[in-house]
């Protein structure tokens, strides 16, 4: 049975004709391509055509907020989605790194275009992201899917 299941607080209405940009970083692609496929695993069981969603890569999750920002740009999508997994090392580039995609996702979000998704795994071992596309801690991906259709809705709702 799939662990993608309908988003049952929304009506597929609410967010109908949504266009959704994933931008997926490749570094620690074995993670982060699990994460796309939970979220368009999720967006399609909740309605949103496949037509409709846009998968960018980036090299790595630095790069995922001038991505995003272009996408925000084209005024072409409701919703963006950023998918990234850092693992914490032996230096401080783990701590640059997460503070880069967090502050640069959140200062997006400022600019009230369309909602920009944090779907950046932030974990001390490669194990901890593994449990969080698909194991014990849940899929993050779908999860990050879910939180972009109700932006949407409540996006809609706003505008309305």
């Amino acid at each position: 049975m799939s662990q993608y299941r309908p988003i049952t607080k929304l009506d597929p209405s609410q967010y109908s004709g949504a266009k959704i940009a994933i931008v997926q970083a490749k570094w620690n692609e074995h993670i982060t391509s699990r994460l796309t496929s939970g979220a368009v695993e999720t967006l399609t069981a909740n309605g949103i055509c496949e037509s409709d969603i846009y998968v960018y890569e980036v090299p790595g999750a630095v790069e995922l907020t001038y991505a995003a920002s272009r996408l925000l740009e084209s005024k072409r999508f409701d919703a963006v989605i950023v998918f990234g997994c850092v693992i914490k090392g032996d230096t401080p580039h783990f701590d640059y790194v997460c503070d880069s995609a967090t502050q640069g996702v959140t200062a997006l979000n400022t600019k009230n275009i369309a909602p920009v998704i944090f779907g950046v795994l932030t974990v001390d071992t490669e194990q901890q992201a593994v449990d969080r596309v698909g194991g014990p801690a849940g899929q993050k991906g779908a999860e990050a899917a879910e939180t972009a259709l109700h932006m949407i809705v409540f996006d809609r709702s706003i505008s309305n």
